[in-house]
């Protein structure tokens, strides 16, 4: 039975590279190179067949920038991919264009914080009051 178990546990967390790898676009042997194994072991891992060592692991953390919890989707919160996402779209963008985008994030906020109710803003001056 822990055999089973150990085996379905390969499975997981090879799928979950693939799933990872994907999502990023990257292809075996470009994942492969960053964490400096052979691009036949890489897929052996996504299948199931080999089983990922704890050092391995850890490169893969790195190149994802994921926590072991986030890897193993115990601590992710469903927007974290699509917040990694936006930031790699915008890292990709020339200075130029982040910048705009920049600029609009500051307009939405500023429009945003105009929409909210007048009573917000007098809750905090409040506090500062007491404090003098």
């Amino acid at each position: 039975m822990s055999s089973s178990h150990s085996t379905r546990r390969i499975h997981l967390v090879g799928s979950r590279i693939r799933e990872l790898r994907k999502g990023r676009r990257l292809t075996q042997m470009e994942l492969s190179e960053k964490i400096g194994v052979a691009q036949s072991d890489l897929s052996r891992m996504e299948q199931g067949e080999y089983k990922v060592g704890l050092d391995t692991l850890f490169k893969i953390l790195q190149v994802f920038d994921l926590k072991m919890g986030e890897f193993f989707g115990e601590t992710e919160a469903p927007s974290t991919e699509e917040a990694r996402q936006v930031l790699d779209d915008f890292r990709s963008l020339s200075e130029e264009a982040r910048k705009e985008v920049r600029d609009f994030l500051l307009f939405k906020k500023q429009q945003e914080q105009e929409s909210l109710p007048e009573a917000a803003p007098a809750a905090e001056t409040g506090p500062e009051e007491e404090k003098r």
